[in-house]
């Protein structure tokens, strides 16, 4: 009998000791998906793709409309169109094509990956400041130091023209306004002088005058920026409205 009953008690054990285990498991599990699931979430709401919806939708799409990647309605939601809209813009940009909205196409559309507008104001923040140091760098590296602060100025002249967009992602991204983005090398890393030029247009320098566009006479192909009032020269470019 004490045989039965001690043998009784320790499946009785072991039986505790499998359900805890199974417990365990089964609550280590439920964590692990809970995990999986707020990694997506915060993916999602970092990284705008097919299915996503919200603010940075809006802006991806506000923005690849002024700039003709885009016809659909600026709903928040990252359909089709908005897919294909972000490819076609990832291929002029030099940009991997896979029609995600991840940080370097943000970056590239002058959007903080947190979904904020880095491009509100010409004021000096980071993305302004990177993307504006690139242009300067890819139009007039090799250019004097006062011609590289005028092209970042001819930039920034821009975003308070009401000809032209009003951010400094939306005049350098403007369908056909810079070779430079064409061609790519809007992606090359600027050097400090390039920074520097770029930082102190930002902080009002104007060394062209007003000027809202610029070209080199000796490599111009259109007649109309011929056109245009040439107000002063300064390097190998000459500065007109």
């Amino acid at each position: 009998m004490d045989r039965c009953k001690n043998k009784q008690e320790r499946m009785k054990v072991n039986m505790k000791r499998s359900l805890i285990i199974i417990i365990s498991i089964l609550l280590l599990l439920i964590g692990v998906m809970s995990y999986v699931q707020y990694v997506e979430n915060q993916t999602i709401e970092t990284l705008s793709r097919y299915g996503s919806s919200g603010e940075e939708v809006k802006q991806i799409q506000k923005r690849l409309k002024e700039w003709g990647y885009y016809n659909g309605a600026v709903d928040g939601i990252y359909g089709s169109k908005t897919q294909q809209a972000v490819k076609k813009f990832q291929k002029a940009n030099g940009l991997t094509q896979d029609g995600i909205a991840g940080e370097k196409t943000l970056a590239a559309i002058g959007i903080s990956s947190s979904g904020g507008n880095k491009g509100q104001s010409t004021s000096s923040n980071s993305s302004d400041l990177n993307l504006l140091s690139r242009l300067v760098y890819g139009e007039a590296r090799g250019e004097q130091y006062i011609g590289q602060v005028a092209v970042a100025a001819v930039v920034l002249n821009r975003v308070s023209s009401s000809k032209f967009p009003n951010t400094v992602a939306g005049v350098i991204y403007q369908k056909g306004a810079f070779d430079v983005v064409s061609d790519g090398q809007i992606n090359l890393s600027p050097n400090s002088t390039a920074k520097s030029a770029a930082q102190d247009a930002l902080n009002g320098w104007d060394p062209s005058n007003g000027a809202l566009y610029y070209f080199n006479p000796n490599t111009a192909t259109s007649s109309w920026i011929w056109s245009r009032k040439v107000t002063l020269t300064i390097g190998s470019h000459m500065f007109c409205i």
